[in-house]
């Protein structure tokens, strides 16, 4: 049975999830755990870590409230504001709470050197002392920030959400495999395999084309570092759920018992520290 790192969970509200446009249909309506539980019995999935989609502890307090109904969400990451003057009370008033094993912000979003901005990282300074990971989500063209911020906070765990979104769609890789080369050079950096299917074109993407990236991963990546994720529903643009998973498995077959073991479920349980009581 396996782990999936990086899920959603969202009651759709147009004007809060206005990233959500109108080429987004598919995924333009609630996704909630009962939508996601039949999806997992069909591929084999028996857990999973629900991430924040919004930039509020409101989010993380729903993503809380699904966990504790919901056994297979082992853990959540949720967000908090790391540039605010309460970041230390703010930490401490949530580390009590087990099913919180880290944070994360929209990155992707925020202009060049949001990453490495003084406050911000002395929020994220105060993260080890709770044992939190911090997941980092740019785009390809932010990896050389990623790379500062790493540099910055060496013994923070971090870990990169779908493999730092390649720009597929124009088939560049050599750039980004360079810089995510360099990142990788921490062993406090892990990377999610997930969202390739979504940086190609939605309705017109190869395995063949996606492979290339997951090849740069597997050579980049000591495989105790590499974590099977789908980031569902977002994925849902491009492909299904079966189509992805079934992608990493042929892909995997190379590989033996034990490795494929880490990728699809014991990288994700050390790495968020799964083995802990809810």
């Amino acid at each position: 049975m396996a782990i999936d790192a990086h899920v959603h969970f969202w009651k759709f509200d147009p004007v809060r999830d206005s990233w959500i446009d109108g080429t987004m249909q598919v995924i333009r309506r609630d996704f909630y755990p009962a939508d996601l539980a039949p999806v997992f019995t069909e591929n084999g999935i028996s857990g999973c870590i629900a991430v924040q989609a919004d930039q509020s502890e409101a989010e993380t307090e729903f993503l809380l409230s699904l966990a504790h109904e919901h056994s297979f969400i082992k853990g959540i990451v949720g967000w908090i504001d790391f540039k605010h003057d309460n970041i230390a009370k703010r930490l401490a008033h949530y580390s009590s709470t087990k099913l919180i094993k880290g944070w994360r912000h929209i990155a992707q979003a925020e202009p060049s050197g949001f990453l490495i901005n003084e406050r911000f990282l002395n929020g994220l300074s105060l993260l080890k002392q709770y044992n939190y990971t911090y997941d980092i989500l740019i785009q390809h063209k932010q990896l050389t920030d990623a790379i500062k911020l790493v540099d910055r906070l060496p013994e923070q765990a971090f870990i990169i959400d779908h493999c730092a979104k390649p720009n597929i769609k124009n088939n560049e890789l050599e750039e980004w495999k360079k810089h995510l080369k360099v990142l990788a050079q921490n062993p406090n950096v892990y990377c999610k395999l997930s969202g390739l299917m979504t940086e190609a074109q939605w309705n017109n993407w190869t395995p063949e084309q996606v492979v290339k990236y997951i090849d740069a991963v597997f050579n980049t990546f000591d495989i105790n570092r590499i974590v099977f994720a789908s980031d569902w529903p977002v994925m849902l643009l491009a492909g299904n759920y079966p189509q992805w998973k079934k992608l990493i498995e042929k892909y995997m077959a190379q590989f033996n018992a034990e490795e494929r073991d880490l990728v699809f479920s014991q990288n994700a349980t050390r790495f968020y520290n799964l083995y802990k009581d809810r």
